[in-house]
């Protein structure tokens, strides 16, 4: 039952963003507004609603685990999984325009993510810090896309754009219901499995719910890379990992405050960190993504996720107490 929960949460959570995507890009265009400004606002938000809808509703139910594990799990899944199956597929290049200042961007936006945390809680504050640098990041883009050229490749990911009104209205709401009841059936499978296992709600975010989320950027960057075209995959993960730091866990943080797992700070932010900053040199000389890399991406994915599991099932074990002995045992 916990696990079909989690399916068919996953299932919802993904039909809903994809009907809200294709039904706000939809409406967006009715209205006149550069394909730009739409991938920048309306498909970075949508593709993104929903971790949000996860990370909002554990918050709300009392897993702040699951929120931050979320984003935390997410985003070492981008640049490990999501990265590395395409590139065993086709070598990534990293050599597109502002790959450079977009990778130091989100490494600022991880520092300071890391920052918050070491605090012990993500506070209103720091939601509403996060989120201004978000807009900063959206506007600097924007400027940025505007003086060059490529401005109308935002969309062409998106397909099956409804072409009329009541199509579109029906997009955007199915979207709308779709997401809230696909996060509350996960949220509630991945807390009943959590409970089933004895491992913390933590362990559960940063491996079942950040993998699932993960999803959509693994089977896009896969296709992708089968299409010829790998070198996407690295401007994706770049705005998805900015997008989850900011945007969910900031907007999460506005809404409810997220104390933040003592893990969190003595392990998983620093692998975090590692991870993001294994980036830095393969933007800075542009070092293609090689078909090796990817192995050991993908090796370092999955020795990731075998550590966070034995470390919550050790965690479960030592704090279980000790059966104690009845008085016929003693004698």
């Amino acid at each position: 039952m916990m696990y079909g929960l989690v399916i068919a949460g996953l299932i919802l959570l993904l039909i809903g963003g994809d009907l809200l995507v294709r039904g706000a890009v939809a409406l967006a265009s009715h209205y006149g507004l550069p394909p730009l400004i739409i991938g920048l606002t309306v498909v970075a938000f949508g593709t993104s609603a929903p971790e949000l809808m996860i990370s909002l509703q554990s918050a709300m139910a009392g897993a702040p685990g699951i929120a931050v594990g979320n984003v935390v799990g997410s985003n070492i899944a981008n640049v490990l999984l999501v990265l590395g199956v395409p590139a065993i597929i086709a070598p990534i290049l990293c050599n597109q325009s502002g790959v450079r200042r977009n990778t130091l961007m989100m490494v600022g936006a991880t520092l300071v993510f890391i920052l918050f945390a070491n605090s012990g809680e993500f506070s209103r504050g720091n939601g509403i810090i996060m989120t201004l640098m978000l807009a900063g990041f959206l506007a600097y883009s924007g400027h940025r896309a505007m003086q060059g050229s490529g401005a109308d490749a935002s969309l062409e990911e998106v397909e099956g754009i409804p072409d009329s009104k009541a199509k579109t209205i029906g997009y955007i709401v199915g979207g709308i219901i779709g997401l809230p009841l696909g996060a509350d059936l996960m949220v509630r499978g991945a807390t009943d499995i959590a409970a089933a296992y004895h491992v913390s709600d933590a362990v559960i975010g940063l491996t079942i719910v950040a993998l699932g989320t993960s999803l959509p950027e693994l089977a896009t960057t896969v296709v992708a890379a089968i299409r010829g075209r790998s070198d996407v995959a690295i401007g994706n993960v770049i705005g998805s990992n900015m997008f989850n730091i900011l945007a969910i866990l900031g907007i999460t943080a506005i809404v409810i405050p997220l104390p933040v797992p003592p893990n969190f700070l003595n392990f998983d932010l620093w692998i975090l960190l590692g991870v993001t900053c294994i980036l830095v040199p393969v933007a800075l000389f542009h070092v293609a993504i090689s078909r090796v890399m990817g192995i050991l991406f993908v090796a370092a994915y999955l020795i990731y996720i075998v550590t966070v599991v034995a470390q919550g099932e050790a965690s479960a074990s030592f704090v279980t107490p000790p059966v104690m002995p009845t008085t016929a045992e003693i004698r």
